[in-house]
């Protein structure tokens, strides 16, 4: 072989090593931007995620947005807001106020054991009740449960005092209070479950939806807030003429039947 076509095939070769170099450059580089591209919209993506994330947590949530709810309040009420709540002959002179906490596991233990005797001595008209709702227990336990129920109370006061009444004591029994910890009065569902052992709100679909729709969620909020104003901190509370009914204690709400009628006889004749 000559030195001439020795030397041209060695320029051929490099001509051709040159022209390969070059697509893997433009490969490279082409896969260089491929990447740059990505990370790009992957920074976008995740400061998109981010600001999705800001607003989503910085969103007032359900209950904050029923602060400025249209307010409607329950029939059977009266005051500013609809938050007094006072049932009764009207005969009675004297009237008799509970401060309660759906989920207030005290509260529970008070209906089940007094309860009975508190409505005997409502019906003989020996006195009004007068009901202030409390949801304390959302605050410090977490969780939504009394501002429902309490809701749901206002529902069933829409219908009619007894059947207000009727489901304070059902949400309070023994069957279906749950453990305070528990927020089981969250769930509309479970409220119309218990509404459904009351006779005028089984099957009530009026009661139902207002329930469902939150429709005296509102109202509820306004009734905490007039329990955070009276300087009451605790529940059940009981008072007559502003004064504290207590137990034999002398400090907390009586809890016995002989408690009670011995607090309430003395309130009574005061």
């Amino acid at each position: 072989m000559s030195k001439r076509n020795t030397q041209a095939a060695k320029t051929a070769a490099r001509e051709r090593l040159r022209i390969e170099r070059e697509k893997q450059a433009k490969r490279a580089k082409a896969k260089r931007q491929i990447i740059v591209a990505a990370s790009a919209v992957g920074v976008l993506a995740a400061a998109g995620g981010i600001g999705y994330a800001v607003v989503q947590a910085n969103k007032p949530t359900y209950w904050e947005e029923a602060k400025t709810a249209t307010l409607v309040k329950p029939a059977n009420t009266s005051g500013k807001n609809g938050t007094t709540v006072v049932i009764g002959k009207a005969s009675a002179k004297k009237t008799l106020v509970m401060y309660e906490d759906p989920r207030c596991p005290i509260c529970a233990q008070f209906e089940q054991t007094v309860g009975e005797t508190v409505k005997k001595d409502y019906d003989d008209g020996k006195f009004k009740l007068q009901y202030v709702g409390a949801t304390f227990l959302d605050r410090s336990l977490t969780g939504e449960g009394s501002k429902n129920a309490l809701s749901a109370l206002g529902a069933a006061l829409n219908v009619s005092p007894e059947a207000f009444l009727e489901y304070k004591t059902a949400l309070y029994s023994a069957k279906y209070h749950p453990e305070e910890s528990d927020d089981k009065f969250k769930d509309d569902s479970y409220l119309i479950k218990v509404a459904d052992t009351v006779s005028a709100l089984k099957g009530n679909t009026k009661f139902q939806d207002a329930v469902k729709n939150g429709t005296y969620d509102r109202w509820a909020l306004e009734m905490s807030k007039t329990f955070d104003d009276s300087g009451v901190t605790g529940t059940p509370t009981l008072k007559m003429d502003g004064k504290t009914l207590t137990g034999s204690d002398g400090q907390n709400a009586p809890m016995t039947v002989a408690d009670f009628n011995t607090a309430i006889e003395a309130a009574l004749k005061a």
